[in-house]
């Protein structure tokens, strides 16, 4: 062992506590975490909410978002699923998810520290028991956020709540998306209403406010694929489960920027995207899927996209004793969050001065073969 670098290791390290970093970029994270003695906040102490972020209250007769650039909110409604329900209980679950972040190593930001962000509680329905009813306040409350200049991070819920999320972030203009999931949801009616979690997607095209065109979805598999023709016939990019090993998700990240482009975007997260070995608790888990590494790839390389939205949806905790599902979920919110802090939309700043030279010339791909 070379003596003189032991005894400048102890110099420099033997009395410092955890936060006191010497990396200056390190140091700034650090000091928004640790107290001066090198203390910090109990993960597993307190009132949980998403990702930790703290609670704002947001009353609706009078709404009042503040200065917030971000709000989580749950939305913890499942009458639109088709097989197994219980993901209203997802935005429970994902808020007791300890020690998530605080820091993105993959993306370089703290998002809790860097953008003005509050979990703002669940949306207030006033009926349990009628889907129409849940889905007109759903749009409402969104719609709200949007007229705050507040972008909306919502935590499912059924994949249906999308439908209602897009007629409010779209209504302007038409958004395109970014859709990781194991099903496209591009159905018809089924049981006598559109608002069912097989068909958001058709919904909010035919209502004017996803542009198809501009839409790409990532991981589709199962037996429902003769549900889906109206994704191609709309002209959306389906990427197939069984592709994303022959194409890599460098290419998937490609094809997905260069379809969505420059234009405002929403990114929708359906946990079943994920292989059931990841995460088991959903209502229509599907064999084939992406793995955690993948999705994580998938999301990050849409750092520096205009989004506009997101959600994540479809997480039942109870049929997940082990509470990987919820964890995962958690995670893909976080990476979504950490997407935030490079949206022009968000930031006010275009997304060329965030990012190195290397992930602009991201934003002019070519696509996949």
């Amino acid at each position: 062992m070379d003596r003189s670098n032991l005894e400048r290791l102890r110099r420099k390290y033997a009395d410092a506590h955890g936060g006191e970093l010497f990396d200056p970029h390190f140091r700034k994270v650090a000091d928004r975490i640790f107290d001066k003695s090198g203390t910090r906040t109990l993960p597993f102490a307190g009132i949980p909410t998403f990702l930790s972020l703290p609670h704002r209250a947001v009353d609706m007769a009078a709404p009042d978002f503040g200065d917030l650039q971000v709000a989580l909110l749950g939305i913890p409604m499942d009458l639109g699923v088709t097989n197994r329900n219980g993901s209203r209980f997802g935005p429970r679950a994902l808020r007791t998810i300890e020690r998530i972040g605080p820091y993105n190593e993959a993306l370089g930001c703290t998002p809790g520290a860097e953008l003005r962000v509050a979990d703002i509680g669940d949306v207030p329905f006033r009926s349990r028991y009628d889907l129409a009813a849940c889905h007109a306040d759903i749009e409402a409350y969104i719609s709200a956020m949007v007229d705050a200049g507040v972008v909306p991070l919502s935590i499912g819920g059924d994949h249906s709540i999308s439908y209602s999320i897009l007629r409010a972030v779209g209504r302007e203009r038409p958004v395109g998306m970014v859709h990781i999931d194991a099903h496209c949801d591009t159905g018809g009616l089924y049981d006598q209403t559109k608002f069912h979690h097989g068909g958001p997607f058709r919904n909010a095209v035919l209502d004017g406010v996803l542009d198809p065109e501009r839409t790409i979805q990532i991981g589709i598999r199962g037996a429902a694929e003769y549900l889906w023709e109206f994704s191609t016939d709309s002209g959306m990019t389906v990427i197939h489960a069984d592709e994303i090993t022959s194409l890599g998700t460098d290419a998937i990240v490609a094809e997905a920027r260069r379809i969505v482009g420059d234009g405002p975007v929403y990114l929708s997260f359906d946990i079943d995207s994920l292989d059931p070995a990841f995460a088991p608790g959903t209502g229509t888990p599907e064999i084939g899927g992406l793995t955690t590494r993948e999705a994580l790839a998938i999301i990050r390389g849409m750092k520096g996209l205009d989004i506009i939205g997101a959600d994540v949806v479809e997480v039942a905790p109870q049929y997940d004793a082990t509470t990987n599902t919820a964890h995962a979920g958690a995670q893909m919110l976080f990476e979504i969050l950490s997407l935030m802090c490079f949206s022009p939309t968000v930031t006010g700043v275009p997304a060329s001065e965030n990012l190195t030279e290397a992930e602009a010339l991201m934003g002019d791909p070519q696509p996949a073969e």
